[in-house]
C-alpha cells in the first residue's frame, strides 16, 4: 500500500531522501529464457535474414491483429516511410497529421520529398483532430497519417469517412497502440495502412524492429518490394526456385527485418495479451491514485475505445503549482522516477522552424500540453512496489509544490 508523503517531508532535490535508491526508467523491454532460446536458435540455422521466420513472424502478427496482410520493417521508422511510399506521396504531395508525436511521423512524409501539414490535437486525448484535418484538405492531399497518442487509438471512424470522402490514404500510426481496441475492433485492422513499432520499451520488442498491416494486396506488393531495394525476389525465393535472376523495379531501400528479430517477435507475441494485462492494470492504479488531485489531469479514455497504454501522461495544472514542468521534473528525476516528456511538438524543432519555416502559436492545443506534460514510468515488467514508488514520488513533489 502506497504511503502518502507529507508536505513536511524534503524533496530530494533540496537534500531530502529520495523515493528510491534506484532509477526507475520510464519504460524498458522485459525478456525471458524462452526469449532468448528462440533468438539462439535462429542463429544456429541456416536463414539469418529473408529466411522462414520473418515469413511466421508476419502470418502470425496479421493473425493477432486481424489484418490480411503484415509487412515487417528494419525499424517503425523504417515502417512509415514503407507507408508514406506506399501511398504515393511524391514532391508536391501533402499529408496532414499532428505535431504532437515523435518526429519520426512527419519526417517519412519528407522522405518521399512531399509536404507534412500540421492539424491541431483533440483537447481530451491529445489525438489528432478530425474537424481540424477538415480543414487543411486541399487537392495537394495525398495522405492522413493519425497517431494513436499514448496508446489511445485516434477517431479512426471519422479519419475514415475523411479518407473516402475527399480520396485519400489513411495511415494510423500504431506505434503506441498495438493491442488497443477501436470500436471492438482491434488496430491494425482499420485503417488503410497501420504502422507498428517493436522498439524496446513498447509492448512486444524485436530489438528494433516495424510492420505495416494491410488489407490491400496491392499496398502490401508495394511494401514489400519497398523494403527490399525494390527488388522483385528475394535471397530465399531465389534459392527455392533455382533461379538468380531478379530485377529492380522501384528505388527501395534495405529495411529488412532479420530472421533472429522476427523469432524473438514471434516468442514476445506469445507474451502480448500478459503484456497488456500488466499495462492496464498499471494505468487503473495511477488513475485511481491521481483522478481526484486537482494540481494534475490524467489521460482521458473515450468510452469507445481501450488504449493500449504505451504511455501514461499526465498534465500539470499549473496554475495550482509553484513551479513549472521543468522544476517538477528534476523534483521527480530526483526521486529516482525516470519520468520523460512525450513530446516537443514537430514544428518546435530546429529542423522545421529553419527548413519548413514553422512557427510556434499556430497549434495552441499541442504547444500548451507540452508545456505541462510529464509521461510516468509505464512497462509491462514493474512490480507493485514500483507502482508504489511512482505514486508516492508524484505526492510527495505536488504536495511541496502546491499553491
Amino acid at each position: 500500500m502506497t504511503v502518502i508523503p507529507s508536505k513536511h517531508e524534503i524533496l530530494a532535490i533540496d537534500g531530502g531522501v529520495p523515493v528510491r535508491e534506484r532509477m526507475l526508467p520510464y519504460g524498458r523491454q522485459s525478456l525471458d529464457e524462452d526469449d532468448i532460446r528462440a533468438v539462439v536458435d535462429v542463429l544456429r540455422s541456416d536463414w539469418l535474414t529473408t529466411g522462414p521466420k520473418v515469413d511466421e513472424f508476419e502470418e502470425r502478427f496479421a493473425a493477432w491483429v486481424g489484418a490480411q496482410h503484415a509487412v515487417s520493417f528494419s525499424s517503425g521508422t523504417a515502417a512509415l516511410h514503407g507507408a508514406a511510399f506506399a501511398s504515393g506521396l511524391q514532391p508536391g504531395d501533402e499529408a496532414i497529421t499532428t505535431p504532437l508525436t515523435f518526429c519520426a511521423t512527419a519526417n517519412c512524409v519528407l522522405y518521399q520529398g512531399a509536404t507534412p501539414v500540421f492539424a491541431d490535437v483533440c483537447r481530451d486525448t491529445l489525438n489528432l483532430d478530425p474537424a481540424q484535418v477538415a480543414l487543411k484538405i486541399t487537392a495537394r492531399t495525398k495522405a492522413m497519417i493519425a497517431v494513436d497518442y499514448a496508446g489511445h487509438p485516434a477517431a479512426l471512424q471519422e479519419f475514415c469517412e475523411l479518407a473516402e470522402k475527399h480520396g485519400i490514404l489513411l495511415i494510423e500510426d500504431a506505434c503506441h497502440a498495438l493491442g488497443a481496441t477501436y470500436r471492438q475492433r482491434r488496430v491494425g485492422e482499420i485503417a488503410h495502412m497501420t504502422v507498428f513499432s517493436f522498439h524496446p520499451v513498447k509492448h512486444l520488442t524485436t530489438g528494433e524492429g516495424g510492420m505495416v498491416t494491410t488489407g490491400d494486396p496491392k499496398l502490401a506488393h508495394i511494401l514489400r518490394r519497398f523494403r527490399n531495394h525494390g527488388i522483385t525476389t528475394d535471397a530465399r525465393q531465389r534459392q527455392a526456385s533455382g533461379q538468380w535472376f531478379y530485377e529492380m523495379v522501384l528505388l527501395g531501400f534495405n529495411y529488412r527485418l532479420t530472421d533472429f528479430a522476427s523469432a524473438l517477435g514471434i516468442s514476445q507475441l506469445g507474451k502480448l495479451e500478459k503484456n497488456l494485462a500488466r499495462r492496464r492494470e498499471i494505468a487503473a492504479k495511477y488513475t485511481t491514485a491521481f483522478h481526484q488531485m486537482s494540481e494534475l489531469a490524467v489521460p482521458t479514455v473515450r468510452p469507445d475505445v481501450e488504449p493500449a497504454w504505451h504511455l501514461y501522461p499526465i498534465r500539470l495544472n499549473l496554475a495550482q503549482l509553484t513551479a513549472d514542468r521543468g522544476q517538477i521534473f528534476r523534483a521527480l528525476r530526483a526521486e529516482n522516477i525516470g519520468i520523460q516528456v512525450h513530446y516537443i511538438p514537430v514544428h518546435m524543432h530546429p529542423y522545421y522552424r529553419d527548413s519548413l519555416q514553422c512557427t510556434q502559436g499556430r497549434y495552441p492545443i499541442s504547444e500548451d500540453a507540452y508545456e505541462r506534460l510529464i509521461s510516468l514510468p509505464m512497462f509491462h515488467s514493474m512490480t507493485s512496489e514500483d507502482v508504489d514508488d511512482v505514486v508516492r514520488a508524484v505526492y510527495k513533489v505536488v504536495a511541496n509544490y502546491k499553491v
